[in-house]
């Protein structure tokens, strides 16, 4: 009988699966349901055959347990059985302090996930759904949850201290915690191959989707991200702010009538490349609105370039230099132009981009594309592996 691992990365509206062998940890095939709870919810099946177009279906799912129930009758006509399954590993985005490495699930991981969750309020709630489904789902099996925040607690006091009343650090457990470990882990894992070579001492690492944020490797350790105690912080994102005066949350309390909530709301949903542009909060849109002379969706691009590269030179700050910038997630894959103009003007660092090879890197295609002394390569990030070796070792089935 095979055996196999299932991750889960569970969203407001959208449940991700992937399913891997137990052994060689290599994907069989991985499904989307999108739009759950707004009537007609789509699934969207793919498998391992890179290109391939997925094959994308309706489904009923009002809630994300009905989403998985009939996401695993999809998948037995595919040949996936529950009874194959040894183990399910979900992407839980905030850990707090309490765990730097992946986690066996318990009544009390649960509820800890849960307090969690007002410093992840766009996706803690929705893993925790995830999460309950599953155990529904398959009863007795291993849970492991794998949290995007553990990557980055090798970090030192002075990169995720911040500089308020420290008894707030103890009491509160304020600090800065950082994201998209599981993407990051991957870059540290696999730049290597891309590059033909051992991992380079000193590695920025660029996770550029709707979320974004930078990650200060040295000798294959996180020493400083730009995303804080939150999501919100760091480099501009899709609909989120980034770096922003604290103080604007106050302005607009006082000036605009806004709760905290509302304003908090604003920064995380309402601001970013959406903001700026007053378009969209795709960079697809924004390139090509650009093209047509789109002042607004050109000064999203300009400053959303602008902050990657100033985290480039405050990261090569920190690490004495830098050996190789890694460019992944959706934007950073598939986006040639915004790669070359967030590396402008970076030539002091050794930094210089090799236009015709950046060009051909995007649809999953991974490769280098550096003129200069600093190797620049594209990697096309994989989290749900990650997430699925990573179970198999906490579980114990290796």
């Amino acid at each position: 009988m095979p055996q196999r691992i299932l991750v889960i990365n569970a969203g407001s509206s959208s449940l991700r699966l992937g399913v891997f062998e137990r052994a060689s940890k290599a994907p069989v095939l991985s499904a989307m349901v999108e739009r759950i709870g707004a009537g007609e919810a789509l699934l969207r099946l793919e498998g391992p055959e890179p290109g391939a177009a997925p094959r994308v279906e309706p489904l009923a799912a009002k809630d994300h347990g009905s989403a998985l129930t009939a996401l695993l009758a999809r998948l037995a006509i595919e040949g996936v059985t529950r009874a194959d399954v040894v183990a399910v590993g979900h992407r839980v985005v905030h850990g707090g302090d309490k765990y730097s490495e992946p986690a066996l699930v318990t009544d009390a991981v649960i509820a800890d996930i849960g307090r969690a969750a007002d410093l992840a309020p766009l996706h803690n709630p929705y893993n925790l759904l995830g999460l309950e489904a599953a155990r529904r789902a398959f009863p007795g099996v291993p849970q492991v949850a794998v949290f995007d925040t553990a990557f980055h607690a090798t970090m030192p006091p002075v990169a995720h201290l911040y500089a308020i009343p420290y008894h707030l650090y103890h009491t509160q457990r304020i600090r800065r915690y950082g994201f998209h470990g599981t993407s990051h882990a991957y870059v540290r894992h696999h730049l290597g191959k891309v590059l033909g070579a051992k991992l380079p001492a000193r590695v920025i690492s660029l996770h550029l989707g709707n979320g974004a944020s930078a990650c200060a490797i040295l000798h294959g350790k996180s020493v400083d991200t730009t995303m804080g105690l939150t999501p919100l912080e760091g480099l501009v994102m899709g609909t989120r702010s980034g770096d922003i005066d604290p103080a604007v949350v106050g302005h607009l309390v006082g000036r605009e009538e806004m709760t905290v909530a509302e304003a908090l709301a604003l920064l995380n949903q309402q601001s970013g490349l959406r903001g700026v542009s007053g378009l969209s909060g795709d960079m697809r849109d924004l390139l090509a609105a650009e093209k047509d002379g789109n002042a607004r969706a050109q000064i999203a691009i300009d400053l959303y370039c602008y902050r990657i590269r100033k985290a480039i030179g405050a990261f090569a700050a920190v690490m004495g230099g830098v050996d190789a910038i890694a460019f992944t997630a959706g934007v950073g894959e598939n986006a040639p132009a915004i790669r070359t103009r967030a590396l402008a003007e970076l030539d002091h660092l050794g930094v210089a981009v090799d236009a015709k090879r950046n060009t051909k890197l995007s649809g999953g295609v991974e490769g280098t594309f550096h003129a200069g002394q600093v190797a620049l390569a594209v990697v096309h990030t994989d989290e749900a592996r990650v997430i699925a070796t990573a179970t198999a070792r906490t579980a114990g089935i290796t």
